[in-house]
């Protein structure tokens, strides 16, 4: 601890410094032309001077002054840390001189961003600056054709979704010539939002998928077997793990109901897993608040931001068995190309840096996971928002009685109000119960009115009633009058999972010095209490505690997973390396698209083979072997004997007349959701023990 202090103030006082001195220079450079600005820009070697000709010409060319605290956000990104940055401190302008300074090689920065909009906002917004420094700027948008995305990536500096990144690096993967792959060796990325990106979205898998597979006959006949089901009788529920467990009366039900002999015979793995399936889509998964039935499909809801998560769908047959639920058309998943995580992507930069407003509480992780220090820089003006303390009443009921009542109390008094809620659901049963107050209602139903919502949410008198849309990157500024009225009141019905949410709706308050309060509603029935209170008694009445133990187990969640994904990062590396040789290679051209479609279709194979079989991982575990080590053997086995079926099968085809083997059909881009496997008591044990330790929990 004492080493870690004196780092922090060494740190501390050397920025303190170099920001003199940036300033000094800045006096200097104001007075110089254009161009003679232009030219110390290109000769410029040194960080301090770069940033404060930088800042100059930001000044000039936006009419905007980078503060202190936005340069020591900069200074915090050029060592490769998360820039702690509090909701309106200017992180986009403090990002600046960060990525220009990254820029100067010429090898290209990517700056990832969240959404398109901001994308391509933040590239058309400091464009000037960039353009001003020599260097070129562009962004990517989805929907942008192949020619037009190699263009943005090679331009000094490209502002794109983490997402779209990610998608064109599997394409360049599946490429048959040279000239269809559009990135150039990732250098350098800053990236926006970076908590939400690097841990929230980390192990969401970017999947390219082609062909058509679809198991719907199965999950449809496993639905309705799984109507039928009772809770306690024949399967019970793992709140904590979200998991579903068939009794032995279940299972006795199941094998009558699809006449399937013994359920747990190597025959019926795929239909055990679609009952599996079902039973988590009825028991775990819940309409308006997991999941939209928008026209005629389901959409996800990201229960990060409380958005529609585009393109998203749940993994293997669980999105297929939530469409037999709800008597929705099933679309096909198509056979698995190609996929890679973000969390993967991001380790493939040799530079990377980020910033966001809440990434403190998940400091150990970012360390642990990306190798990256978090640094909380300063507000430039002092943060005076009131954070009053949790009202925690026994009851659901009797809670949102109190919410409402504290609605209709500060709403009297002409004080805006923003109620951030758990789901679509909340939100739209709030609003009913509200008749007599003019409000507005924003989630995943009318996402489109967002700007206008958003912009009308700070006037005086104004009540917006949110899901967690309102929680990220949303600046609400306050209207005439408000200041003198306490600013914006946040209002939270829920605690979640991660501290990092309430934070960040606790941020929309008190934003550059305004006055502004929050204050969080928690019922000992809300899921967070009722998941985790059970399992971990002692700590039922004080949600702060549970947030840090469930914290503690979704970081040794996602380790577990990622464990299952090593192996299979090291097979994608070698064969995609043997995969570009070729692609290289002066081979006749029938025999490379051959060879490349060969590689493309045994691997997409393989990814299949592995995922189905770690579906059913937790079989294994039942008979008293580790599954994990079980998992590594069989995938070494198979990866071996592609390896040697490979050659046989490039031959086998190219003895083929013709071009049968070397085109594709149609192929589609989705995202999924790592599932977790069911264990919630070890990592759960692990998690309190590491937690206890660290933070001395207990009494």
């Amino acid at each position: 601890m004492r080493q870690f202090l004196r780092s922090l103030l060494a740190t501390l006082d050397r920025d303190r410094s170099s920001i003199r001195r940036i300033n000094d220079m800045r006096l200097e450079f104001a007075r110089l032309g254009d161009d003679q600005l232009r030219t110390r820009a290109a000769q410029a070697n040194n960080l301090l001077e770069f940033m404060a000709i930088t800042a100059t010409v930001a000044s000039r060319v936006l009419g905007q002054n980078l503060y202190d605290v936005q340069l020591r956000g900069a200074l915090a990104l050029t060592r490769g840390s998360i820039a702690e940055m509090q909701t309106g401190e200017g992180k986009t302008l403090a990002a600046v001189p960060a990525i220009s300074w990254f820029a100067r090689e010429g090898l290209g920065v990517h700056v990832m961003t969240v959404n398109d909009y901001l994308a391509r906002r933040d590239a058309t917004w400091m464009g000037d600056i960039y353009r001003f420094l020599g260097f070129s700027v562009a962004y990517v948008q989805q929907g942008m054709s192949p020619a037009e995305r190699k263009a943005a990536y090679r331009s000094d500096i490209t502002y794109a979704t983490a997402n779209e990144i990610g998608f064109d690096f599997i394409r360049d993967r599946l490429a048959l010539s040279l000239d269809d792959q559009v990135h150039r060796p990732f250098r350098a990325a800053v990236i926006d939002e970076a908590d939400s990106i690097l841990i929230d979205e980390a192990r969401v898998p970017l999947v390219i998928a082609g062909g058509a597979t679809s198991d719907g006959g199965l999950a449809y006949a496993a639905n309705q077997v799984a109507r039928e089901l009772r809770q306690g009788e024949h399967f019970s529920i793992d709140t904590g793990a979200h998991n579903v467990a068939l009794t032995d009366a279940g299972i006795h039900a199941v094998e009558a109901a699809l006449r399937c002999g013994n359920l747990f015979e190597d025959r019926n793995l795929r239909v055990h897993t679609a009952v599996q399936d079902a039973l988590h889509a009825h028991a775990l998964v819940n309409r308006d608040i997991d999941y939209l039935v928008k026209n005629g499909a389901i959409e996800m809801v990201d229960e990060f931001k409380g958005r529609i998560a585009q393109d998203r769908r749940w993994p293997a047959g669980l999105h297929t068995a939530i469409e037999a639920k709800e008597g929705v058309a099933s679309k096909a998943q198509g056979m698995i190309l190609g996929q890679i995580t973000l969390q993967h992507l991001a380790s493939m930069y040799p530079k990377i840096c980020g910033m966001t407003g809440t990434a403190a509480t998940q400091s150990l992780e970012l360390l642990k996971v990306y190798g990256l220090k978090v640094e909380r820089i300063p507000t430039n003006r002092p943060v005076i928002r009131v954070d009053y303390p949790d009202t925690v009443v026994p009851a659901k009921a009797e809670k949102e009685q109190a919410v409402l009542e504290e609605v209709r109390r500060a709403h009297a008094t002409g004080q805006p109000v923003l109620v951030g809620t758990a789901s679509v659901a909340e939100s739209e049963r709030l609003s009913a119960r509200l008749p007599d107050i003019p409000h507005e209602v924003l989630n995943a139903r009318n996402d489109e009115h967002e700007a206008a919502i958003i912009a009308c949410a700070g006037k005086r008198g104004a009540l917006t009633i949110s899901t967690n849309m309102a929680g990220r990157g949303t600046d609400i500024r306050l209207g005439a009058g408000v200041a003198e009225l306490g600013g914006l009141y946040v209002i939270g019905t829920n605690k979640h999972e991660s501290r990092r949410i309430d934070n960040q709706l606790r941020g929309r308050a008190g934003r550059q010095g305004d006055p502004g309060c929050s204050r969080f509603f928690v019922s000992l029935e809300d899921d967070l209490m009722v998941k985790y209170g059970d399992v971990i008694p002692r700590y039922r009445h004080d949600p702060a505690t549970l947030q840090l133990l469930v914290e503690g187990q979704h970081l040794n969640t996602r380790t577990f997973l990622h464990a299952y994904e090593v192996p299979i990062e090291g097979q994608r590396n070698k064969i995609q390396a043997y995969r570009q040789e070729v692609l290289e290679s002066e081979r006749p051209e029938r025999e490379r698209r051959i060879t490349l479609r060969a590689i493309d279709d045994l691997w997409a194979e393989y990814l299949a083979q592995v995922a189905e079989y770690r579906s059913g991982v937790q079989w294994i575990s039942w008979s008293g072997r580790d599954p994990h080590r079980a998992y590594l053997l069989k995938v070494h086995e198979w990866f071996t004997g592609l390896e040697a079926e490979l050659g046989e099968e490039i031959a086998r085809r190219l003895d083929v007349p013709g071009d049968e083997f070397a085109n594709r059909g149609a192929v589609w881009t989705y995202l999924t959701t790592d599932q977790p496997f069911p264990n919630l008591g070890l990592r759960l044990s692990r998690a309190i023990r590491d937690l206890v330790a660290v933070y001395g929990f207990g009494g």
